[in-house]
């Protein structure tokens, strides 16, 4: 790709962000009254918290750990399950404010009406049955690779 189009894509992708920013500023002043602005300000931070300081090392220590194990297994099992892992962390970030609210919302059973910790174990139990199938699928055509007459790709170190 030329500098000339890499300039062009980059002007487009900022412009853009730029418009998408502004838009959402429009809306939070026209949607959220002031006096949640704190409210809404403390919610931002603490999934900014919970993303950088949870999530993200918990994703990236699967991903170092999976690597390590990945030098025998097909690319393919160690994308299926980081995504897993990073679908599961996420829906339970998602989820758990809706299971924490069932309990603090009493007066009206309509605002959260599902039973959102039973749902999410589903959810999650599928998750870890997918993990556990591609695993062993990977670990099997792992195996079969090595067996058949052509060296492993396993390095030392």
């Amino acid at each position: 790709m030329s500098a000339r189009a890499l300039l062009v894509a980059r002007t487009v992708l900022i412009a853009v962000g730029v418009l998408i920013i502004g838009f959402g500023a429009y809306t939070l002043h026209a949607t959220v009254r002031p006096t949640s602005l704190r409210g809404l300000g403390i919610w931002i931070l603490a999934a900014i918290i919970l993303h950088d300081v949870v999530l993200a090392p918990f994703v990236v220590g699967v991903g170092v750990l999976l690597r390590r194990v990945g030098r025998v297994l097909p690319a393919w099992t160690l994308i299926t399950v980081q995504s897993a892992v990073a679908l599961a962390a996420v829906l339970a970030a998602v989820v758990l404010p809706e299971i924490d609210a069932k309990h603090h919302v009493q007066r009206n059973p309509t605002v959260v009406p599902f039973d959102y910790g039973m749902r999410l174990g589903v959810v999650e139990g599928v998750l870890a049955v997918i993990v556990v199938v591609v695993l062993v699928v990977g670990i099997s055509a792992s195996g079969r690779r090595t067996s058949g007459g052509r060296p492993s790709k396993r390095r030392a170190g």
